[in-house]
């Protein structure tokens, strides 16, 4: 049972039409072998960002902070999740939001498979060979937009069109959500800091 759970994600980025349309219909996805690959992606985006060789690597290895580097992959993942499933909501989609968790993080399988080695290769290559650790990188991520245009088209059964449409506007909408949420923090921030100087002029007149 838990074999043929792994072995899924594998089949899916290979067969993305089938296997979303049977992720869909036969409900094939699961929530746990999901989460795991977000993880998983998490901790490649922190490898190759502390571990790519000095040619190909600017970061400084002082400046690492392995929370934020797993907010920049987990946090925009949960945002698209989101905001697509609020907007597909209004475009009649048919995708349930646990259909798009999970379809979005077998998704991003590909930048597990791809970045590990583009790391490993960065550690022995010099100037010239440059261009092959950037093939890389660049193909796991033209793969993951191609199975997240192939998963949105499916999960929600729209044409293609209205698949680029939406890709475009759920971008909007997590640019917005974040906004929302800058916002709603700086508020609760002034209302503190109003509340905490009140508190401390009675604190003083008492």
């Amino acid at each position: 049972m838990w074999k043929e759970r792994l072995r899924f994600p594998f089949y899916v980025i290979v067969h993305p039409f089938k296997g979303f349309w049977d992720l869909k219909y036969d409900k094939k996805g699961n929530w746990i072998v999901a989460m795991a690959i977000v993880f998983l992606v998490s901790l490649a985006a922190m490898f190759q960002y502390q571990y790519a060789g000095f040619i190909v690597n600017y970061n400084s290895p002082y400046s690492f902070n392995s929370m934020i580097q797993l907010r920049n992959v987990i946090l925009p993942f949960f945002l698209w999740c989101v905001a697509n499933w609020s907007l597909t909501t209004l475009m009649d989609g048919e995708g349930k939001f646990k259909e798009i968790v999970v379809s979005s993080a077998y998704a991003l399988l590909p930048i597990f498979l791809l970045f590990v080695p583009a790391t490993i290769y960065s550690r022995f290559i010099t100037l010239e060979e440059t261009a092959f650790y950037y093939y890389l990188n660049g193909f796991a991520v033209i793969w993951f937009l191609f199975l997240i245009f192939v998963s949105t088209m499916t999960i929600h059964q729209y044409t293609a069109f209205k698949t680029i449409v939406t890709i475009c506007l759920t971008a909007v909408c997590m640019g917005f959500i974040v906004f929302l949420g800058m916002l709603f923090f700086s508020l609760v921030q002034q209302m503190y800091s109003f509340f905490f100087t009140i508190y401390k002029e009675l604190q003083f007149r008492g």
